[in-house]
This record gives structure tokens, sequence and C-alpha cells, in this order.
């Protein structure tokens, strides 16, 4: 009971002290007041469309979000933050909900944290950014993005965490502290943590190869040596790789004026011995592989604190499917990580409830029998009167 108590408590005070600078659950039309605004890029062109308030083709109860609804567009979207968020010394955590119901092939489910300066009616994909995270799905690449901007570039994390790859919602959670780690949850499980600098090119190599150094051309790295004694012997050649099959037979029905003449298959040789190959000892003039001496990269930069994401005014979307149906849902973002997940545990549906509302949607909208089941329903009946 105590301990129950304890948890309780600790949970208080750190959400008590804690903040929420942007969240989303699309209760109401996101448009109507202009919380979210479409982007006018590539609108001239026909290359753009816009996302639609909708909870998709099987929503659970009530829940919605913003959903692509146009095949092989781009889409930009921006939401501004209910207060500017410099992370200095705290916690940055970013989480949403993804569907995509219509079992993404190629295309984005990633949003971008953006800085006061983003101008939302240009918002596009060369529009910089602090953070870019979420799912990313075309062909075999199948990953979680996580993009930090950081001195005139857009790092990539080194290894990848898998996306899921169904067509029912899935959460996705960013953690960036200010001791510089960090860590990806998926449906509330970490994926991926450790240290920014790590795990992202945050800093160039403190040494490289000295590029002056060359390894002596006397320098033997072979441990071992063909064995100069052992001789091939006389006879090793003397048996084909290949000989005529001595139990083949001419086939009684071949008639060499139409057929040709009849040649017997080849088959390997249980003789043949194969290319000779010395033995091979250990080399007496073996020293070791000879390793490239290193010095200290002129170009090294340490950079502290990399954690510093802010200021943040903005949540953005800017993606391009080939196949609409990708519902955004459920977004939050604070200095709190308690905050975060109790949020999305408020806001989860389960896979169960999803698949049960996928269900009543596809038998809804099956398609009617067609005149060809009903002839064979009557010929099925026809065939048991005649019995």
């Amino acid at each position: 009971m105590l301990h129950t108590t304890l948890v309780v408590l600790l949970f208080l005070i750190s959400t008590t002290f804690s903040k929420i600078y942007f969240k989303e659950t699309f209760k109401t039309d996101p448009f109507s007041n202009k919380r979210w605004v479409h982007s006018n890029w590539k609108k001239d062109s026909g290359e753009a469309s816009e996302f639609q308030w909708s909870g998709g083709l099987w929503p659970v109860g009530d829940r919605k979000g913003i959903r692509t609804a146009e095949d092989a567009k781009f889409y930009a979207i921006t939401s501004k933050f209910q207060e500017e968020f410099d992370n200095t010394g705290k916690h940055l955590v970013l989480g949403f909900s993804v569907k995509h119901e219509q079992t993404i092939d190629c295309g984005g489910g990633y949003v971008k944290l953006l800085p006061p300066t983003t101008d939302a009616t240009t918002f596009n994909g060369d529009a910089k950014y602090s953070i870019m995270f979420g799912p990313d799905i075309c062909g075999p690449t199948k990953k979680v993005q996580a993009i930090f901007h950081h001195d005139g570039q857009n790092l990539l994390k080194k290894s990848d965490v898998n996306a899921p790859e169904d067509e029912f919602t899935h959460t996705y959670v960013l953690i960036v502290n200010p001791d510089d780690s960090y860590d990806i949850r998926v449906d509330g499980k970490s994926e991926a943590s450790g240290n920014l600098k790590d795990d992202w090119d945050f800093e160039k190599p403190k040494t490289i190869q000295d590029p002056k150094a060359k390894k002596p051309s006397n320098w033997v790295d072979s441990e071992l040596m063909d064995d100069p004694d052992d001789k091939k012997p006389s006879d090793w050649d003397d048996e084909p790789e290949k000989i005529v099959d001595p139990d083949a037979t001419k086939p009684e029905d071949w008639d060499d004026e139409e057929d040709g003449t009849w040649e017997a298959p080849l088959i390997d040789n249980p003789q043949y011995k194969g290319k000779w190959k010395a033995k091979r000892i250990k080399n007496p003039e073996y020293v070791g592989p000879w390793k490239h001496p290193e010095i200290d990269n002129p170009d090294y930069v340490e950079y502290k604190d990399v954690y510093k994401r802010g200021p943040l005014s903005f949540i953005g979307i800017e993606i391009w499917q080939v196949k609409s149906g990708t519902v955004f849902s459920d977004f939050i973002v604070a200095d709190n990580v308690a905050e975060v997940e109790a949020f999305l545990k408020s806001t989860n549906v389960s896979k169960e409830q999803e698949e049960a509302a996928k269900s009543a949607y596809d038998e809804a909208n099956k398609p009617p029998p067609s005149d060809d089941d009903h002839h064979d329903d009557d010929d099925d009946d026809s065939f048991k009167t005649d019995l």
C-alpha cells in the first residue's frame, strides 16, 4: 500500500511541474478555427492534396484524426504550439498515433517539429526543421525515421528502428533528455535508446587515419603460405573432369538420319581429383596485420548539449504517398514522459477493437452476389432434386 501511494505521489509531483506545449485529439474540426493550416505548396501544379478530418474507413467510436485521401499526392500541414518550447534543461517528449489503413506500400507517416520562423502557408519539404520523427515505408524499407537538424545538416540515425507495417493504429514516442540521451518507443515499447552523439553523427571522429602513412612494401601480413616443399604428383592431371556415361545406351527409336549422330552424355569423373593446391603452412615472415596509424582529426569540433532542439513553435506533416489512407491522431509535445504516456494510454484503441471495426466495415461493404452466383445455386438445387 505504501509503495503504491509513493508511486502515485511521485507521478503527481512530476506532472504538477510539467508542461504540455501541444496537444491535439481532433474531437472538433481542426480546420474550422484554423488550428491546422494547409500549405499552398504544390497546389498550383495539382501535385498536392489536403488532409480530411476523419476517423478513417473503420474508426473505433468517435475517434478521429486527419487523413490522406488522394493517391500519389503531396501533403503539407502545420499547427502552432500553445506556447513556444525551448527544451534547454528539460525533457522533450513527442508522441502521436498513425494508422496506415491502406497497408501502405510507399509513403511517409512522420511529423516534424518546427521553429518559430515557420511560414505555415509556404511550409514544404525544404523548410527548416529541428526533428523529423515517425514511420517511413517504401518497398523493403520499413523504418522509424529519427532525424535531427544540426549545423546545417539533417542527421539520420546510424541504425534503423523497424516500423510496423499493418493497417492498424500504432503509437510513436521520441524522448530527448537533457543529458543527451534518447529513447524511441513504438506502442509503448522501447525500440532504441542510448546517447545521441553515439547514434547520430553530431561530431566528426576525434581521430582519423594518418593520410601520410602507408604500409611498407615489405610488410608481410599473410599468416599462411603455400608449402614450398609440397609438389604436385606427376599423375595428378591424368584424369579428365568429365567422362562419357558408361551406362548410357542409344535409344531404340533414335534415327541417325533424322536425329543426328547419337552421343552418350557426359558425367562427372569419379577419378578426377580437382585443381591441385599446395598445402598451407605458417608463414615464417608473418608480422601481423598492419594497422594504419591515426592522428587527431583537424576538423573535429566538440558539441555539447546536442539535445537542445528549441525554440519550437509548430508541428508539421510534410509527406508524399503513393496510396492514401493514413490517419494521424493524438499528438502531444511535453516536457514530461509520464504526461505523454498517460495521454496516449487514455486515447489508445486496442488492435482487437480495430479488427472488429474493420471486420464490420468489410462485411457492410462486401459486394453483392453476382448473377453467376445465383445460377450456381440453382444448379446445385437442381442437382440435389434430381438425386
